[in-house]
């Protein structure tokens, strides 16, 4: 069972206090600041599609690949339907911005075209639990990079989870349609640089109050800058920056999320 197919239908609620809008302005920003000019993205971990269709909004065209079929009809839900009148020339030379994703592996998946650049957003990087798979991705993302290309994505970081220490936290959400207790219970493996975090979730159908629990695990890997900077070289990448994700900062132990910019050279 993969991550987050039991509770697809749940995601958006679960993260509605995720600031997505700043997210984006973030993202463009940093696109803009590395000089990516053209508009083509990709998406590793697309999920329910927030990000790609927020980018679309911004003019760009966004692709989005997502392992969960759960997720990517979730977000098939919001993509509006192309019209039959419109060629693919005709949207590929629109100013307009589109968003689109399908089911598949970013450790292998090969769609036989390139991009501006490629986004993992949300932690995808830190899904990839074994050496083996964080390598195939970053593999996986020069190949579908122009030279010059930007690879962006964000992870876990190793000095602010070890002084830190994930702790069990509850997280309580409800809509007009159904209530949500989420517990999550984190397990380190220091030296597998791994947390393993099981989510218990409880939702009720408030109409209804009939009880659905669901229980998934979570493997996160997280990472030094110094491991990551070996992996972008090993991988034919060039490390450009790195910072806090959202606020900028300079990484450091309060920092749980760092991003990094990476170039095809």
């Amino acid at each position: 069972m993969r991550v987050f197919d039991k509770y697809a239908s749940f995601y958006e609620l679960l993260y509605r206090d995720k600031d997505y809008i700043a997210e984006t302005d973030y993202i463009v920003t940093l696109l803009q600041h590395f000089a990516v000019k053209g508009r083509y993205l990709l998406e590793f971990g697309s999920g329910t599609g927030m990000h790609g269709r927020l980018l679309a909004g911004e003019g760009y065209q966004v692709f989005g690949i997502e392992r969960s079929p759960e997720m990517v009809a979730q977000a098939r839900l919001s993509v509006p339907a192309p019209s039959g009148s419109t060629s693919l020339k005709e949207k590929r030379d629109s100013e307009s911005g589109s968003f689109d994703c399908m089911e598949g592996d970013i450790r292998d998946i090969s769609l036989n075209r390139i991009f501006d650049a490629v986004l993992a957003l949300f932690h995808v990087i830190s899904y990839l639990s074994t050496p083996a798979d964080i390598q195939a991705s970053f593999q996986n993302a020069f190949r579908h990079l122009k030279p010059g290309g930007i690879f962006f994505f964000d992870v876990w970081y190793t000095p602010a989870v070890l002084s830190q220490i994930p702790a069990i936290r509850i997280k309580r959400v409800e809509d007009e349609h159904i209530r949500i207790i989420r517990l999550a219970e984190p397990t380190l493996h220091p030296n597998q640089n791994l947390v393993d975090v099981h989510y218990t979730i409880l939702a009720e159908e408030i109409a209804t109050h009939i009880l659905t629990t669901i229980e998934e695990t979570h493997r996160m890997r997280h990472f030094s800058l110094p491991e990551l900077e070996m992996l972008a070289n090993f991988t034919g990448f060039t490390l450009l920056h790195s910072e806090e994700f959202l606020t900028a900062n300079p990484p450091g132990e309060d920092t749980w999320g760092v991003c990094c910019v990476l170039r095809r050279e």
